[in-house]
């Protein structure tokens, strides 16, 4: 009688509370072997960082990070005013430049544009490469709301940029995706929501080769 009314009363609540404790265990391991995965499975493509391309010496007086997509029309224009101001003051020592080639602008092409030219640009780093492409690319830059380049075309600049070796297979094969995904989500962790901001030794500066200038340590 008494099995029979225990039973009508169901399980003990220490049995409950043991179940549940076990799950949720299971569920935080899970979950921490689940973000492991996810993390081991990022390929830090060579000459690159988890965050970005560093160019130049490590030692220089300054470091400016800048933040683009390829796809964003106004990160364009900036390369073609203050890029010749940035290889200068890398070239003299005066800085080095970490590019972060974030991919927010996915909405803006049919094909997830900003996503496989952040990759293919990945691609370009591990070549040696990276500073002509990405000029390449800004100079080959398609329309928004577009295809974006297609496949060949990236291969055929990174090319052109001189790139040997398997560089077409790494684009083709989209070698560095979850790169491009871990520099975009570094990006918005450090509030970065549009592009392209400049920053100089960790301080936003204005858009123009004037302000890096006068940002830069030993510019002259």
């Amino acid at each position: 009688h008494k099995a029979v009314v225990n039973a009508r009363h169901g399980p003990s609540p220490w049995i409950v509370v043991g179940v549940v404790v076990v799950v949720l265990f299971a569920g935080a391991v899970g979950f921490g072997i689940y973000r492991a995965h996810q993390a081991a499975a990022i390929v830090v493509p060579p000459n690159a960082t988890a965050t970005g391309v560093p160019i130049g010496k490590s030692d220089a007086p300054a470091t400016i990070d800048i933040y683009l997509d390829f796809q964003c029309p106004v990160c364009r224009a900036y390369e073609q005013a203050a890029g010749p101001t940035v290889d200068q003051l890398v070239a003299a020592g005066a800085a080095r430049v970490i590019y972060h080639p974030v991919a927010y602008l996915d909405r803006s092409s049919s094909t997830r544009y900003s996503s496989r030219s952040s990759a293919a640009s990945a691609c370009a780093a591990a070549a040696g490469v990276f500073v002509p492409y990405l000029k390449l690319l800004y100079a080959n830059q398609p329309p928004e709301n577009g295809d974006g380049l297609p496949e060949q075309t990236l291969i055929d600049l990174g090319h052109q940029a001189g790139a040997q070796g398997d560089f077409a297979t790494c684009v083709s094969d989209n070698t560095y995706a979850r790169w491009t995904a871990a520099v975009t989500d570094a990006a918005s962790r450090q509030n970065v929501t549009g592009t392209p901001p400049v920053l100089v030794n960790g301080k936003q500066i204005g858009n123009t080769a004037d302000a890096l200038r006068a940002a830069v340590p030993e510019a002259g």
